[in-house]
């Protein structure tokens, strides 16, 4: 049956073709509409597959594990800042490996579209020693997160499937499989001592995971996922990584010589010395991301061959590829610059959003205070930073908002304020506020609970009715626990809630709540 997908979309559906039990996610763009997809799918209750949000990517990527431990088909989706949050589980499940499937998609995001950074999903795989995909178009995405399931049930360790932004979000056609693989029956491990790490069942894992690295080689090298052509020219050559190949097919640089297409790592040496064989002398590197290939394929030819790509600067160093990229590393000349300039528009907070009157209010008790610092988090009410605002003196990750404004006041920093959002609280704010109720830090932590994760479209948020009793056992006094109502018509009385608890020398905590004005009109419009 043929279809026109988003690549996330295709990633769901052929998750859901191979037998998929359950995903599990925290949004992040761009991955939430692989989890958005089954969720509202046709295909979730009649299959009975699991498919709720997670409080953070750690959690996910903890049940996933317990999923597959059950011996079912379980998919972890996040954005690659999430990869970060999953470390310790993710690593540590290629050493217990996985009884049922376990497929990890990590989604990266190349020109910080909606991200703090331009990080490489790729060394997670190479860390990790496991095996890794990364399709070039929405057909592949399909297939190969149906081959990277019974991949993983084969070899028994996990698999991740990188994607990047342009990937995820751009439409194609894809055909499905008429035939749909039935759900595995519940099986316990023939072995419980696998998914025990203590360091002698570990050192036993360990060397049986890296006794596999041969088998992951050759499986890359002859499973057809990369592909090696002889050129006319077979002194240069192309290696293709992802969605790159497409980039360099669309520019149209090929003509003529060698190409090596990676979409399955480790990477295909076989095929590489093939190259060389052939008598390549000089290699244009086209990957998404960092110099992942490039930086690799130097300690696997001959010092002779020229090897160009990011790290020379023929291609961008930063940001995402496109054809015009190519065109350029083809001809080794700058790229004319046109004399048109667009003025540029900053994103804004949504006209009616709670966290315009909440930042409104802060900032006119703030100017009461001499060198008062706020600390801000990941979310919507980021863009408190920018005009008109101007609210937030730092933003790093996830959570860091309570724990800098801790490490601040600890400094004698004063008022140390810190400004996170609700879906962030309980992602990874909550160990935070512990630290700052164990030794009662003079912060105030000002929670902005617009009742939903807004900026990645209003999924549900894990603390939605609970953050007062959340906060009341992390140890925070009930009086000093408040709650207002971020309206024009409350200002004197939210600014004089917030001046209170910044004049109590000790945590506090003020949410801050009303519902976000797009799921508001969601609400209306059905």
């Amino acid at each position: 049956m043929k279809h026109i997908l988003l690549g996330d979309e295709a990633i769901a559906q052929g998750a859901i073709d191979a037998g998929l039990s359950g995903v599990y996610a925290y949004p992040g763009t761009p991955s939430t509409e692989i989890t958005e997809y089954i969720q509202l799918g046709e295909a979730k209750a009649p299959r009975g597959i699991f498919c709720r949000w997670a409080t953070n990517e750690k959690t996910a990527m903890e049940a996933a594990l317990g999923m597959t431990y059950a011996g079912k088909r379980a998919l972890v989706c996040m954005k690659h800042v999430g990869m970060n949050v999953c470390a310790d589980a993710f690593v540590n499940s290629a050493i217990t490996g996985v009884n049922g499937g376990l497929v990890v998609v990590a989604a990266d995001d190349p020109s910080m579209h909606s991200s703090q950074n331009e990080q490489d999903s790729r060394f997670y795989a190479k860390f990790a020693l496991i095996p890794c995909f990364e399709p070039s178009n929405q057909q592949e995405a399909y297939d190969m997160t149906r081959q990277a399931f019974d991949l993983s049930e084969k070899l028994r360790v996990p698999v991740l499937m990188r994607v990047t932004t342009r990937m995820a979000h751009s439409r194609a056609m894809v055909v499905t499989a008429d035939e749909k693989r039935e759900q595995n029956a519940h099986s316990l491990p023939d072995n419980p001592q696998h998914f025990i790490l203590l360091p002698a069942f570990a050192k036993r894992n360990y060397a049986d995971l890296l006794a596999q690295q041969p088998e992951f080689v050759r499986l890359s090298e002859e499973c057809g996922n990369n592909s090696y052509t002889k050129g006319i020219d077979p002194k240069r050559a192309i290696v293709a990584c992802g969605i790159a190949y497409n980039y360099m097919q669309e520019a149209g640089i090929a003509k003529g010589a060698s190409i090596l297409k990676i979409t399955h790592y480790p990477l295909p040496v076989a095929l590489i010395n093939k190259m060389v064989a052939d008598g390549v002398e000089e290699i244009l590197v086209a990957e998404e991301g960092q110099p992942v290939v490039e930086e690799l394929l130097r300690g696997l030819v001959p010092s002779n061959i020229i090897i160009r790509g990011r790290l020379t600067g023929d291609l961008p160093r930063m940001g995402e590829l496109s054809p015009d990229c190519f065109v350029q590393a083809k001809s080794q000349e700058p790229k004319a610059k046109s004399d048109l300039v667009l003025p540029g528009r900053p994103p804004s907070m949504c006209q009616g959003c709670g966290h315009r009157d909440m930042y409104t209010a802060l900032n006119e008790v703030a100017r009461e205070y001499p060198e008062p610092r706020i600390f801000g988090d990941i979310g919507c009410y980021t863009l408190g930073a920018l005009s008109p605002f101007h609210a937030i003196h730092a933003c790093v990750e996830m959570g860091a908002s309570i724990t800098m404004a801790k490490g601040a006041a600890d400094a004698g920093q004063y008022p140390s304020i810190a400004v996170i959002g609700d879906s962030t609280f309980t992602h990874s704010g909550m160990t935070g506020l512990l630290d700052c109720a164990n030794c009662n830090a003079d912060v105030v932590v000002l929670i902005s609970d617009n009742l939903t994760t807004g900026m990645t479209g209003g999924q549900d948020s894990a603390g939605t009715g609970k953050l007062e009793r959340i906060c009341m056992a992390m140890g925070i006094p009930e009086e000093h626990v408040r709650v207002v109502v971020p309206l024009a018509k409350n200002m004197d009385e939210m600014k004089q809630v917030i001046r209170e608890e910044i004049n109590y020398h000790g945590t506090s905590v003020v949410i801050a709540r009303r519902e976000c004005i797009q799921t508001l009109k969601r609400k209306v419009r059905k």
